[in-house]
């Protein structure tokens, strides 16, 4: 595991740990792995960063890197000789924008090198892709995951909403309750990872629920059932929030609008890998479970730095539950 201690690579590397893999994490040594692995430590990005990757030999590489492709390239190429497989966890943010619903893995690219340093996450993404292939070729795996929640998360999107109905009271809603979405548990990215890996798969596939495995409804209304805070839901037309100034995604997490953009998010075909084994769970569980996690933390819960925090500010609410 290239990475390995938070969010999907640590999802990633307690899914191997349970089927009994031994695994090795190649960490920067800024969080504790899972218990079970062995550890080896450098930073990508430094010179001579990859120095205790340079013996040793392994089935499968995992890789979660989002930053410049030029550290997968050179992970990759040192690795090319002495590994059995390179699964690279991508994004479905690697199609071009707008991309009409029901695009496929065949759909048109963002451009990416594996040579350029940090760009923009969709071409740093495509890079990596690109990269990893360069290197292993069909023993290459581009997962190319959509919006990712569950346990672990560090970016906020759904913690923020069950914080925020576990305080109760009114909580402007972004409509329609039906509004479909797409996403993958993390748990359910890292099983079918694995799988596939472990099967020999290689190339691209798509990795989300079907379009519509939840809706925007169904996700509070869990979020409102696990928390107990006695929220109450105000279901908010989505021409209110525009004139209020507040940004679909980042200030009302997880939502964007009927439209194009949500066209690309969240009506992705993933029919290719629903083909190859995968199995959504229900967002209930994911609600429950990810707040199980936060309650269990002893402070508050990871942030990624290089991410601002999203949700709504006090007046923005007010805003929004204004008559």
């Amino acid at each position: 595991m290239l990475g390995g201690t938070e969010f999907v690579g640590r999802a990633l590397t307690e899914d191997a740990l349970g089927r009994g893999w031994e695994v090795t994490v190649f960490h920067r040594g800024h969080h504790a792995p899972p218990p079970g692995a062995s550890a080896l430590h450098g930073d990508r990005t430094a010179p001579g960063g990859l120095d205790a990757l340079a013996e040793g030999r392994w089935d499968l590489v995992v890789d979660t890197w989002g930053g410049a492709p030029s550290a997968v390239r050179d992970s990759a190429r040192l690795l090319s000789g002495r590994a059995g497989q390179y699964t690279y966890i991508s994004s479905r943010s690697v199609h071009v924008h707008p991309s009409p619903a029901g695009s496929d893995e065949d759909g048109p690219l963002v451009d990416g090198s594996p040579d350029a340093g940090a760009v923009s996450y969709a071409e740093d993404k495509r890079g990596g892709e690109i990269a990893a292939a360069d290197a292993f070729g069909d023993r290459a795996l581009l997962v190319r995951a959509g919006l990712i929640l569950g346990p672990y998360e560090n970016v906020g999107r759904l913690p923020w909403w069950l914080h925020r109905t576990a305080r109760g009271g009114p909580v402007p809603a972004p409509g329609p309750h039906g509004l479909p979405l797409q996403y993958i548990d993390v748990r359910d990215l890292a099983r079918w990872t694995l799988d596939a890996a472990g099967a020999g798969r290689g190339g691209a596939y798509n990795l989300a629920s079907p379009a519509g495995h939840a809706t925007m409804g169904s996700l509070l209304d869990a979020c409102v059932t696990t928390t107990g805070g006695g929220a109450a839901l105000r279901w908010t037309d989505p021409e209110q929030i525009a004139r209020a100034g507040v940004r679909p995604w980042t200030e009302l997490p997880i939502w964007v609008p009927r439209g194009e953009l949500h066209d690309h998010m969240f009506g992705g075909d993933v029919t290719k890998a629903r083909a190859a084994g995968l199995v959504c769970r229900p967002v209930e569980e994911t609600v429950a479970d990810t707040w199980a996690w936060l309650r269990g933390l002893d402070g508050p819960a990871p942030q990624r730095p290089d991410r601002p925090s999203p949700g709504l500010t006090a007046r923005q609410e007010a805003a929004l539950l204004a008559p």
